[in-house]
């Protein structure tokens, strides 16, 4: 499978979203990051999403652009990912990255996780 952006995404980063993970990404000071989201089994709804930072583009992984921001998620994730929306927000009690997620039938209080 060729890696290439995806033109209609399946996922989607909000403009704060791609804003923050931009100045993460500088603050790591290394070329050729990309913001990697994935589902994995836990958490207290069954389904638990995870961020991370990676230097490399997976065979299995499709590329979703915003603003110069990468973010890549890999096949089986965007199996649970399809159509959610990437948001960064900020409030009194902290900062933290917010999936908006139209496959979720409910999840956990603090949002991490999910069940189908």
């Amino acid at each position: 499978m060729d890696i290439e952006a995806a033109t209609s995404p399946a996922i989607s980063l909000t403009a704060a979203a791609a804003k923050r993970i931009a100045r993460m990404i500088e603050q790591e000071d290394q070329d050729g990051l990309v913001f990697r989201v994935s589902v994995s089994g836990g958490g207290c709804s069954g389904f638990q999403y995870g961020f991370s930072f990676d230097d490399s583009v997976r065979s299995d992984d499709l590329v979703f652009e915003r603003d110069g921001v990468k973010a890549v998620v890999d096949e089986t994730s965007l199996g649970l990912l399809g159509g959610a929306e990437i948001d960064y927000v900020e409030e009194l009690v902290g900062s933290y990255f917010q999936v908006n997620n139209p496959n979720a039938s409910s999840s956990c209080g603090c949002g991490s996780s999910f069940s189908l």
